[in-house]
């Protein structure tokens, strides 16, 4: 609000010091004071669109600009001392200024991507480790809620990154028709809630779109790599995609089956069986991680908790599996 005040008194103000000193031989002071606003509307316009460049872009812009005014200076020193009318060669000097400064603005900002951080030295020192530090999450990571107790747990530093098609797709969840997505999507709202009021959070919901791609997992790693940012997921597929695609990613089961207890053959434990086994005479429970316990010949003792001592341990693509079997007496423990 107060930028938009500061716009219009600076139209005012231009609008009467127009009207008062009658520029361009106007003689009506209205039609000074309405070219002047326009002048400072035009103005207004332009420092607009300059806050929307980045700084790289905005360099280049300048880097171009300078060059191209370069380039006209010289280009005038031979125009003058062609045989030429001194009004066409005025003319002729204002057009080259103004096109070659027009040209080396476009091509400098459009080319402003390009400049290397490393060569403007600390130039970037500000904007790029914001950039680098940054999380890209995905839609899965959201609905799964975990990275908003890791998050306010302080184990993953920077802003997190949620762009706008992860939102419109966890808004097609929420509103879908069936009962169990229709959870599962305003759970990811409730949990992206959670974290933009949380202090310990920082996230940033970014407009960045690639309309030329369709799947959202594709326009997630071109915005991982438009950030030079990690992506946070539990997607499995997505998870190799990115590694394909030379994208770092945060896989949160991998943090998970991390932080799970080391189990070694020979110790011991106690563990309710819920169901049977694959393998015949085999019973499977599980420990409190979601670990899942394979123990021989517990297939009677369904419902019960009974104490095993471990006899391997093996780890899969999903997690930890756990076989162990029964004490030499086989009773069940008291529940």
């Amino acid at each position: 609000m107060d930028l938009v005040l500061l716009r219009l008194l600076f139209v005012i103000l231009f609008a009467a010091v127009c009207y008062f000193l009658r520029p361009f031989g106007l003689q009506a002071g209205w039609e000074s004071a309405l070219a002047g606003a326009a002048a400072a509307g035009a103005v207004i316009i332009f420092e607009v669109r300059v806050r929307a460049l980045t700084l790289r872009r905005l360099i280049g812009a300048v880097a171009g600009s300078l060059l191209g005014i370069l380039g006209a200076a010289l280009f005038c020193l031979v125009l003058r001392s062609a045989p030429l009318s001194t009004s066409t060669s005025a003319v002729l000097q204002i057009f080259v200024l103004l096109l070659m400064t027009y040209v080396g603005l476009l091509v400098g900002a459009s080319k402003g991507d390009l400049l290397s951080p490393a060569a403007l030295g600390v130039v970037f020192t500000g904007d790029k480790p914001a950039r680098k530090s940054a999380k890209v999450l995905d839609t899965s990571v959201i609905i799964d809620g975990r990275i908003a107790d890791i998050a306010e747990a302080g184990f993953i530093d920077g802003t997190l990154v949620v762009p706008e098609f992860v939102l419109r797709e966890l808004q097609v969840v929420a509103d879908s028709t069936d009962s169990s997505k229709r959870q599962r999507g305003r759970r990811g709202l409730d949990m992206l809630q959670r974290m933009q009021s949380s202090d310990k959070v920082q996230v940033q919901i970014v407009p960045d779109d690639f309309p030329s791609i369709r799947e959202v997992d594709l326009k997630l790693l071109e915005l991982a790599k438009k950030w030079e940012a990690k992506v946070v997921t539990n997607d499995f597929n997505l998870n190799k995609v990115a590694h394909l695609h030379h994208v770092e990613v945060l896989n949160i089961n991998d943090l998970a089956n991390a932080l799970k207890p080391v189990v070694l053959p020979g110790e011991r434990m106690s563990v309710v069986i819920l169901k049977e086994g694959k393998e015949y005479n085999q019973g499977v429970g599980y420990l409190d991680d979601g670990t899942m316990v394979v123990v021989d010949h517990a297939r009677r003792l369904i419902g019960r908790s009974v104490a095993i001592s471990v006899t391997s341990v093996l780890q899969t693509a999903s997690g930890k599996m756990i076989f162990g079997k029964m004490d030499e007496n086989g009773k069940a423990m008291e529940a």
